[in-house]
């Protein structure tokens, strides 16, 4: 399980760290993919022995899957809160959805569609349910709330306690630490970004105001901030990426 662990962070890595450069492109104005997961797969596939790292990182996805069943039944360093559990079942089901659609666009179904269609897509399916706008808003208010946890949890430093800061030297926690606050606090940015855009679609009963990751990041670049906030968000995301690489080797399974 150890294993699994730390094979699904690196597989985690390597996938922000290309969505983080993929944004940062964009806000640059010199690429046109989207910056999401499928994107990401994309510039894998196009890599020389492209197939054959594509179905590392469903290995990768796989065993992060897997660990986080471990944690959901045993636990996590001995914790047996069942809050904690469930949260850990949630993640292990995530990742699932992600290795196998990581495995489906590997075995040849690249056309999937990109984060923002299935976004609009599943909010255009809820909203035709009884009660569904009080459904989808609930779920923009929870993502919201996601993505302030972690931001939150980022500046607070809480992350360090899951990590074997004793086998760092002096250099590489504050590297580390650094990673972990600028990387999770630019991903719970796009979280709670995600989260408002939901709301707003539940709000006004229209499903194309929902938006997935991709079009959350662009929306940044029409801040009054303008391109420099996507810019920045862009490099939180390779940080978080390359945090993900530390949290292979230092985090405590």
């Amino acid at each position: 399980m150890r294993t699994a662990g730390r094979a699904g962070f690196v597989a985690r890595g390597v996938v922000y760290v290309l969505i983080g450069v993929l944004a940062l492109e964009i806000a640059l104005g010199k690429g046109g993919g989207e910056a999401d997961r499928q994107g990401a797969l994309h510039q894998v596939a196009a890599q020389p022995f492209g197939l054959a790292m594509l179905w590392i990182l469903v290995v990768g996805f796989a065993c992060m899957a897997l660990w986080r069943a471990s944690l959901a039944a045993y636990g996590e360093a001995g914790r047996k809160k069942t809050g904690s559990r469930i949260l850990s079942a949630g993640r292990a089901v995530f990742y699932a959805s992600v290795c196998w659609g990581t495995a489906a666009y590997a075995a040849g179904s690249g056309g999937q569609t990109g984060s923002n269609a299935k976004s609009q897509d599943w909010t255009a399916s809820a909203l035709k349910l009884p009660g569904g706008q009080v459904l989808v808003a609930i779920v923009g208010v929870v993502l919201f709330g996601v993505g302030v946890g972690i931001a939150v949890s980022a500046i607070r430093r809480t992350f360090l306690k899951k990590l074997n800061t004793a086998a760092m030297s002096v250099r590489v926690r504050k590297v580390v630490t650094a990673l972990g606050i600028g990387g999770s606090t630019a991903r719970g940015t796009v979280f709670a970004g995600a989260g408002v855009f939901i709301v707003v679609a539940a709000v006004r009963f229209d499903p194309k105001q929902a938006k997935g990751m991709d079009a959350t990041l662009r929306s940044f670049a029409h801040t009054p901030a303008g391109p420099w906030l996507l810019v920045l968000v862009a490099l939180g995301l390779v940080l978080f990426g390359a945090f993900s690489f530390a949290s292979a080797r230092w985090r405590k399974l």
